[in-house]
């Protein structure tokens, strides 16, 4: 059962942190812990952060010693949302994420001034399709993609791929397969052209397996009745541990793909920026 948290807000430290040049003091608004191992949580955000959907900032708390604490997460909201969402693991003896876990509404935590990432629709060149490649909280960017109306203004078709452990860990799963479809806002934009892929490596599940995989025997593109990896038509975006990102990266080129950049556009765009901590 998801653990949702609405706690009464915690008492900030006497004076309550102050923002420094390098980052903002937010409060926190909401946390969801999903298992033992995964949780998400919202903080209020300042009218000056301006960031790109699929973007990342510094997030953290500051030490006993009075110094941050801070490792990169993707923000999970869109660019337009007024709070700022993270999906997070945790670490048991982690430096951060043991003490982040913890966190309850009202408490403060450090977000970093300036957001950066390669997770960007400016580093890809122009497509009909675009494929959201994500294992664990490597979903994190797509939250924020999949909510943001420039990629179905973009794309014809967006693909998301979610690969777990185990079927506890497909959280958002509700999220792409009702909420979004159903939204005020972005349902008429999305009509038909998202489609939600899930994947499970060590249960029995509909679909069941690695997505390099899933990619190598073509199970993929035939369960979502799409064509293989074309570069000439599809765009690809990649987060994840840095194993699955080597073996998909090298899937991409394989076919020919040209990995891309803000500064030079090309066919798929990957993130490397996350450890766990």
């Amino acid at each position: 059962m998801n653990d949702v948290t609405f706690a009464q807000p915690a008492q900030a430290p006497q004076g309550g942190l102050k923002a420094s040049g390098a980052f903002f003091v937010e409060t926190v608004t909401w946390v969801q812990h999903w298992t033992d191992t995964l949780f998400s949580f919202r903080t209020t955000r300042d009218p000056a952060l301006r960031f790109s959907s699929g973007q990342f900032v510094m997030v953290g708390l500051v030490k006993e010693d009075g110094k941050p604490l801070v490792r990169a997460y993707s923000i999970a909201s869109p660019s337009w949302h007024e709070e700022l969402e993270f999906y997070s693991i945790k670490v048991p003896d982690g430096p951060l994420t043991s003490r982040l876990q913890n966190i309850k509404v009202g408490d403060q935590v450090l977000i970093g001034r300036k957001p950066t990432g390669t997770l960007v629709l400016d580093g890809l060149k122009p497509g009909k399709r675009l494929y959201m490649l994500g294992t664990g909280t490597g979903l994190a960017p797509w939250l924020s993609l999949a909510r943001e109306p420039e990629v179905y203004e973009r794309f014809e078709d967006v693909i998301v791929t979610h690969t777990v452990r185990e079927v506890r860990d497909l959280n958002y799963a509700e999220l792409f397969e009702k909420e979004l479809k159903e939204d005020e806002i972005l349902s008429e934009l999305i009509g038909d052209k998202l489609k939600y892929y899930p994947t499970v490596t060590r249960e029995e599940f509909r679909t069941k397996g690695r997505i390099t995989d899933l990619i190598a025997s073509g199970q993929l593109f035939s369960d979502l009745g799409l064509p293989a990896f074309d570069p000439a038509e599809d765009r690809v975006m990649l987060c994840g541990g840095p194993s699955v990102l080597a073996d998909l990266k090298q899937q991409l080129l394989d076919r020919g793909y040209v990995e891309g950049s803000i500064a030079q556009p090309g066919d798929f765009v990957l993130e490397k920026a996350f450890v766990e901590t």
